[in-house]
Parts: C-alpha cells; sequence; structure tokens
C-alpha cells in the first residue's frame, strides 16, 4: 500500500512538470504532408505554404486550461494574404477556441495581430494589434494563459489582451471543454490584408514559418491544477495593467468592444464589465 501510494504521488508530481518540445512528441503534423517539416532532432517545427498547399499540425494531447508559450518567427517579406493561426480549440458546433492569428502585409507594412475567444460556438469578439518589433527577423514568445477566472495573451511577456469570465452577467465563459493547440499557414487572401484587396503573390513562395521553444504547464481537470500560481490567477498586477495600457494606446488598431456600427443594437454584455 505504502508503495502504491508514492507511486501515485511521482506520477502526480511528474504530470504537474511542464511539458515542452520536442515537436515529435507533443504534436502530429494533420495536413499538407511535406508542407509541413519537424527539424533538428524536434527541437524545430517548419510550416509552408504554396499554391499547392498550406500546412498545420495539432498536440497529442488536450488540455483543461494551461499556460502556453511557443517562439515563432513569422513568414518574412512580403506575406500579403497569408494567416499564420495559432490557438486552442475544441471540437463540434458548440466549441471552445482561443486564438491568435498573425495576417501577414506587403513588406515593410506592418504584421497585424488578432485575438479572438470563442465559447459555446459563438466568436466575434476579435481585437487587432501591430507588433512593436519585427516578428519576421528572429523568434518571440507567444503565451496564452487560460483558468478559471481569465484568458491572458501575452506576446514576449507582455500583456496584449485579457478575457474576463463574466458568466455571473450572462457571458459564456471556455471551462467544460478540453482543447488541443494547433497551428497552421493558409491561404487568407480573401479577408486578411486590407479586407482582401491585397491577394498573395505567388511568385514569392514558398512562405515559412518556424516553431521552437513549446512550453506548457497544462491540466486535464482542475484538480490536476490547483496547486498552480498561474491556475488562480484572477488579474493583472500594476505592472501588468500599465504594459497593457501601453499596447492598447500604441498599437490597438481594432477593438469589438469599441465596434458601435457592428453591434448597432448594443455592445456585447463583456464589453461593459
Amino acid at each position: 500500500m505504502a508503495l502504491l501510494f508514492l507511486c501515485l504521488v511521482l506520477t502526480h508530481l511528474a504530470y504537474l512538470q511542464n511539458v515542452s518540445a520536442n515537436f515529435y512528441s507533443n504534436f502530429d503534423i494533420t495536413w499538407g504532408n511535406d508542407q509541413a517539416k519537424i527539424l533538428d532532432n524536434g527541437q524545430q517545427l517548419q510550416l509552408t505554404l504554396d499554391q499547392s498547399s498550406g500546412s498545420g499540425f495539432q498536440s497529442k494531447n488536450e488540455y483543461l486550461f494551461a499556460k502556453i508559450d511557443m517562439q515563432i518567427k513569422l513568414v518574412p517579406g512580403n506575406s500579403a494574404g497569408t494567416v499564420t493561426a495559432y490557438y486552442m480549440s475544441s471540437q463540434g458546433d458548440k466549441h471552445d477556441e482561443i486564438d491568435f492569428e498573425f495576417l501577414g502585409n506587403l513588406c515593410g507594412d506592418p504584421y497585424i495581430v488578432q485575438t479572438n475567444v470563442f465559447s459555446q460556438g459563438q466568436g466575434i469578439r476579435e481585437q487587432r494589434i501591430y507588433l512593436w518589433f519585427d516578428p519576421t527577423a528572429d523568434f518571440h514568445t507567444y503565451s496564452v494563459l487560460w483558468n478559471p477566472q481569465q484568458i491572458l495573451f501575452s506576446v514576449d511577456g507582455t500583456p496584449v489582451r485579457v478575457f474576463k469570465n463574466n458568466e455571473n452577467v450572462g457571458v459564456a465563459y471556455p471551462k467544460n471543454q478540453g482543447m488541443r493547440i494547433y497551428s497552421s499557414l493558409w491561404n487568407g487572401d480573401d479577408w486578411a490584408t486590407r479586407g482582401g484587396l491585397v491577394k498573395i503573390d505567388w511568385s514569392k513562395a514558398p512562405f515559412v514559418a518556424s516553431y521552437q521553444n513549446f512550453n506548457a504547464q497544462v491540466c486535464t481537470s482542475s484538480s490536476d491544477c490547483s496547486a498552480n500560481a498561474w491556475y488562480s490567477q484572477a488579474s493583472l498586477d500594476s505592472g501588468e495593467q500599465q504594459q497593457l495600457r501601453w499596447v492598447r494606446k500604441n498599437y490597438m488598431v481594432y477593438d469589438y468592444c469599441s465596434d458601435t456600427k457592428r453591434f448597432p443594437q448594443g455592445l456585447p454584455t463583456e464589453c461593459t464589465h
């Protein structure tokens, strides 16, 4: 009995350790065949888009709450019309989803980062920002903290968006469906760059996005994570609040919570809480 108890304790402690790349161990390439490649003994992954196909991958496991980090180097040069998506999602018509989407642009123009949150199949919660650096010159860390209180999007440790749990005022919140981690590189030139006015220049193909240093602290149920500080984080500290205000003031280009033309009958409930 003592040996069984020790075994259970050690198993639980091991589970609470970080999940980290090797990409071979944690992800499956799901489409694109040879367009997606795992390199350097599993330490890097590349997605490629050309006229024949895009490509994508997903995590082997699904999680209920997580703190995930991925270093990504986005498509360089003229990336107009390309979309690099990095997100978590469950399945089905009433799915939950937490999105980063990187919208390519003409050479010299900034990338747009679009974030979105779906709960019970309902999205329309887009925010868009420019980045304060060139995301194609080097790897940068894009993070999601998802716990029962909030969803926090961060770039290189700087908060860029918070979506709070507002179930108390009738807003659905992702908390019951396990999600896998996904990423894909695909042709979105019907909408991604200037509303679809700028199309992909296929003479610049292949387009390549690169990934490394995946790290995650994950749960499969709330009991697995109750001892972790990130799981109970309910708000930003004063420094993080200041950083978020800086991002919103200087780099935000669209916020659904300010789009009264889109919502003539009134802004979504969470926008006023």
